[in-house]
């Protein structure tokens, strides 16, 4: 009996310590990656500005080709938005909320249970005969508990992501007439 009761006592200390822990992390998290493509932002906005383009280069569409799409809003530019449903990758969705055509797109994104959405942008700057492409995102954990366990770790868990995004996109943009 005495064994199980300092089990239990070692186990609600832990619980406490990783609840304190949690509080004492940051609110805010952030994930950025660039990579340079060898054409002009003219050819890569076009596969970044309409959510059906996005099948062609982003991982998650790979990861999960049975993952369920539903677009609504313009085809391209502010306000196109889709949804998606998928068993590997999660539930949420997408829209952009402001665009500047060939320059930048900004949008917010949100997943089923992650709390509030976070706000990311696709970035293009023109150097020379490339295109400096530029992926970020930022959100906050504040108010959900399980954010803020995973909000130190978003970098290392969505910039590989990003990173193979970024590549995919450059495979197809370069391959373009």
């Amino acid at each position: 009996m005495r064994v199980l009761k300092r089990i239990l006592i070692g186990l609600l200390f832990l619980i406490v310590v990783m609840i304190g822990l949690a509080y004492l992390m940051p609110n805010h998290y952030g994930v950025i990656r660039s990579i340079h493509i060898n054409t002009s932002p003219d050819k890569i906005y076009p596969l970044i500005a309409a959510p059906k383009e996005w099948k062609k280069w982003s991982i998650w569409n790979q990861r999960d080709p049975q993952m369920e799409m539903l677009y609504a809003g313009p085809e391209t530019g502010a306000g196109a938005s889709w949804d998606w449903k998928s068993k590997s990758q999660g539930n949420g969705g997408m829209k952009f909320t402001r665009v500047a055509p060939n320059q930048v797109i900004n949008y917010e994104l949100h997943f089923e249970g992650m709390g509030k959405p976070s706000n990311g942008a696709l970035t293009l700057e023109p150097e020379g005969a490339s295109t400096k492409v530029t992926w970020s995102m930022v959100g906050s954990s504040e108010g959900n508990f399980m954010m803020k366990l995973f909000a130190p770790f978003m970098d290392k868990m969505v910039g590989p992501d990003f990173e193979d995004g970024l590549k995919n996109l450059k495979t197809v943009a370069e391959k373009q007439p």
